[in-house]
Formats: C-alpha cells, sequence, structure tokens
C-alpha cells in the first residue's frame, strides 16, 4: 500500500509524545491508523515498527509502513506510524459498551485469538510485556487481534539492559511487579487477567486502594486474583494455569491452546456497534509510551467531549483521593502504566544504583505517585 499520498482525519487518542489518528490516503480512501511523535521523541515508535515489521500473523496489528515528514507551522520532523485501523475499537470499548462483561463463548473466542497472537510472538523470542484488553482490537468478523508493542522485549533476554521494565501494575504479574524479570510467562499471567476483566468487567484487583498498594500486593504477598464463581469448570481451570505466582510454573501459550476452555472454538459470533464517528477517546486503541493521559488536543468543533483534567497532578489526585481511600477501577482510563518518557531516548539504560529494596522503592513509587509522575520499575535486569 502506498503512503505517499494521505491526511489525517481525527485524533482518535493523544498520549505524552505522541497521538493516535484515523487516516486516509488518497485517493483511494482507504483507511488506517497513523501514530505520530516529534522524530527525537520517537525511539518506542521505532522501536514498534521494527518489532511489528518482522511479524505476520492474523492475531497481531500488522504494521502498514512508517514515514518522517516536517509538518507544519514549525516544520519539526515527526515519525508517523502506520497500522490496520479496527472499526470496532479495543476490547475495552466493546466491555464498555456491552454491561462490562461478556457471554462466555465470546470471552472463549477472545482468548483463543489472543493466544494464537501471543504464541507467534513467543516463539519469534518476543514478549508483549503490557497484555489487557485496552490492547487487543476487534475486527467486525469478530476476530481479536494483540496491538500496541510499544512495551514489547526480547523474550530471550538480548534487550534487558536497555529496556527496564514497563506494563500497567493492575495486569503484572508478581515477578515483574518486584522487578526481576519480564518474559513471556508475564504475558500468560496478564492474558489471566484479561479473562477475569471480560469475564467480570473488572481489572483483577478490584479492591486495591490505589497502583502501588496493587504493586506490593501483586509482588509481595500469595495472592492471586479471585477467579470468577460464574464460569465454567474448564474456565477457572485455564485462569488457574495462567495466575501461578511462580512463573516457572505458569503453562505457555502455545499449551494453553490445547486447554478445553479454548481448545474447540470459533469466531465471536457477538454484534458490536460500530463506534461512534465522531469519538475522541483519551485512552485510545493503545496505551503509546506512557502511563497518564493528556487531554485530548484535537477536539472539532460543537463535539461533545466529557471535560478531563489538564493535569496528570489533579488526575492523579482524582484517581487515589485524600488517603488512598478505595477505588471502583472498573472503567478509569487513569490507571497508571509503568513507564516514563525517559525511554524515549534510545539510549537509556538501567543503572546499577538502581536495584533498591523493597521499602524504599514502594516508597520512591508512592512519591512520585502523589505527584502525578508517570513511574518506572527499575530492577536486575
Amino acid at each position: 500500500m502506498a503512503f505517499s499520498q494521505w491526511c489525517r482525519l481525527r485524533t482518535i487518542g493523544h498520549g505524552s509524545t505522541a497521538t493516535v489518528s484515523l487516516a486516509m490516503t488518497s485517493p483511494s480512501g482507504h483507511l488506517f491508523s497513523v501514530k505520530s511523535a516529534e522524530l527525537s521523541l520517537s525511539a518506542l515508535l521505532r522501536r514498534e515498527q521494527a518489532i511489528l515489521s518482522s511479524l505476520h500473523h492474523p492475531n497481531i496489528v500488522s504494521c502498514l509502513g512508517f514515514d518522517v515528514a516536517a509538518e507544519a507551522p514549525h516544520g519539526r520532523l515527526f515519525y508517523h506510524l502506520f497500522l490496520e485501523y479496527a472499526p470496532r475499537g479495543s476490547l475495552s470499548d466493546c466491555l464498555k459498551k456491552h454491561g462490562g462483561l461478556l457471554e462466555e463463548a465470546v470471552i472463549r473466542s477472545f482468548t483463543h485469538d489472543i493466544l494464537h497472537g501471543l504464541a507467534h510472538l513467543h516463539a519469534m523470542f518476543v514478549a508483549h510485556c503490557d497484555v489487557k484488553s485496552q490492547n487487543v482490537l476487534i475486527w467486525p468478523e469478530g476476530r481479536a487481534k494483540i496491538a500496541d508493542l510499544g512495551c514489547a522485549r526480547s523474550a530471550a533476554g538480548y534487550d534487558d539492559a536497555r529496556w527496564p521494565i514497563m506494563g500497567t501494575p493492575m495486569f503484572m504479574a508478581p515477578e515483574v511487579a518486584r522487578g526481576e524479570e519480564q518474559g513471556s510467562p508475564a504475558d500468560v499471567w496478564s492474558l489471566g487477567c484479561t479473562v477475569i476483566e471480560m469475564a467480570t468487567g473488572r481489572p483483577p484487583w478490584p479492591d486495591a486502594a490505589d497502583p502501588v498498594a496493587a504493586l506490593h500486593r501483586v509482588g509481595f504477598s500469595s495472592d492471586v486474583p479471585n477467579r470468577p464463581g460464574w464460569l465454567s469448570e474448564a474456565g477457572k481451570d485455564f485462569l488457574d494455569k495462567c495466575l501461578r505466582r511462580d512463573p516457572r510454573e505458569r503453562w505457555t501459550a502455545e499449551q494453553l491452546l490445547e486447554h478445553p476452555f479454548v481448545a474447540k472454538t470459533s469466531p465471536a459470533d457477538y454484534c458490536f456497534p460500530e463506534s461512534s464517528s465522531n469519538q475522541v477517546v483519551v485512552s485510545p486503541k493503545s496505551t503509546l509510551e506512557q502511563g497518564l493521559w493528556d487531554s485530548v488536543a484535537e477536539v472539532e468543533e460543537g463535539e461533545d467531549v466529557a471535560r478531563r483534567s489538564d493535569s496528570p497532578a489533579e488526575r492523579m489526585q482524582q484517581l487515589t483521593g485524600d488517603g488512598f481511600p478505595a477505588i471502583d477501577w472498573r472503567w478509569d482510563d487513569n490507571w497508571i502504566t509503568v513507564r516514563s518518557s525517559e525511554e524515549e531516548s534510545a539510549d537509556a539504560t538501567v543503572h546499577g544504583d538502581d536495584e533498591l529494596n523493597t521499602n524504599s522503592t514502594i516508597d520512591h513509587i508512592t512519591s512520585e505517585a502523589k505527584h502525578g509522575v508517570p513511574v518506572r520499575l527499575r530492577g536486575p535486569l
């Protein structure tokens, strides 16, 4: 597909350094998504392009190409990553539009698709590192595809020194929350958390008081997320295979494809309504490269978009409240993704003096989170 002539139609997502837009080629009128960031801040987009260009699978979003171009009015260079457009939106969007939970047959189908995508990633020695409903896109025929590989890393450990641990605290595996390792077993844990989200409309730790408490509980307790009581025995057993605290005891994606919960499934026979053509979302089809979403800058005249705080600190205050009271995590787009804009430097490294003990690490994250600063974990990788 040629991208010599294309135009941006509208913004569908906005991060601290990048935007996601719906775009169209000219004159063919083909729709696609484009992630854009200033070239100097595009390390993660370039990383995602490099990974996606080596992957070709029906359950992984395809990279259609990339471009570097100067944009008006200042002539700054921007990096554009061209991706498939999912007209049905993300799995998270579908959950919101259908009462917060799905029927088991649909959960089985989507889980089957996600597993196929993960199995291919892992066979290519790539770990996704941020599996959750927001990073799964749905196509009209009911197919689910894994998206947003901005957090992805070599599952063989080749790039551990360059890229610190990343992800979303509520979906992190115990070894990731402790800053120890982040490989393909962590993706399996996150998949189990995503199944719980599909079955309940809530994240795996709905009673966590704040992101810091969730990190501590995941990493340093013996707890595992509760299995939804209404799921079949096969579904509960599937979750048991995913949510084992010891990563060596978790089933692999290939093994899980043979599990009775997903072994005999077909594309989801489920009618998802089209996304509104005027909808602007702060948490778009992917999480991009940071934790707290900035306000959408491009809002078309006359659109009725709910007001969002301009300040990350204000959004964090809304998220945590005074004294970190209990919060309904069900549909909060402001969950912290453990990332920092520091990763935008392609030369980012992990320094030896960042190996902190548990208490100092939690104190540091608490301090940063209270001030609305996106945070990341560093560990002995």
